[in-house]
């Protein structure tokens, strides 16, 4: 990766979308995302993931109609470092995103949705770098579903580089979810997908 950041024609960040893409057609199941000037692997969603984002799906299409949960929908995310990141779900009205190539601008997106994986990774990635990118790119909101932990941490009030607020709640205790989305989650089944 060395040489084609020395070179003179592109970008850090046009070289991660190119090597993002062959890496998507090469070998399935990768993904890659730009995060505070590194590139980083995330890993392959398993069962009780893709469960979970299900799950909040139905909760949104009951509560708020006209917003959509957009799993996987890449973001340009960190004004600083032209990041880019791939959230497990991006709230936002239900044709934010039309027009819009693989990484489309933030501004549209009510809250993300992060789900913890199962690797090394999950702890510096899900929990620090990527509700800071968020943050940075003035997302109104972060969900992020600590499977380790049991809990449910929802970011807020962004201030450009970081969310002043921060309330984490376990697995089973409602939580609210403020404005712009105004949506209460119960908890409880949450528990049953933490394998």
């Amino acid at each position: 990766m060395t040489a084609l950041i020395d070179r003179p024609h592109g970008t850090l960040t046009d070289y991660f979308e190119e090597a993002a893409r062959i890496i998507d057609r090469a070998e399935e199941g990768a993904r890659l995302e730009l995060i505070n000037g590194k590139i980083r692997s995330k890993a392959v969603p398993d069962g009780d993931h893709g469960r979970i984002i299900q799950w909040l799906t139905r909760i949104c299409m009951q509560h708020r109609p006209e917003l959509w949960l957009n799993p996987d929908q890449g973001l340009k995310v960190e004004t600083y470092r032209s990041g880019r990141a791939r959230p497990d779900g991006s709230l936002a009205a239900s044709d934010a995103f039309v027009g819009q190539g693989e990484w489309a601008d933030p501004d549209p997106v009510l809250m993300v949705v992060e789900v913890t994986s199962h690797d090394g990774d999950t702890d510096r990635r899900d929990r620090v770098e990527k509700p800071r990118a968020y943050a940075e790119s003035g997302i109104p909101l972060c969900l992020l579903i600590d499977r380790e932990t049991c809990e449910v941490t929802l970011f807020s009030e962004p201030d450009g580089s970081r969310y002043e607020d921060a309330h984490t709640v376990p697995f089973g205790k409602p939580l609210q979810l403020p404005d712009p989305v105004n949506i209460t989650l119960e908890t409880e089944p949450l528990k049953d997908w933490v394998s």
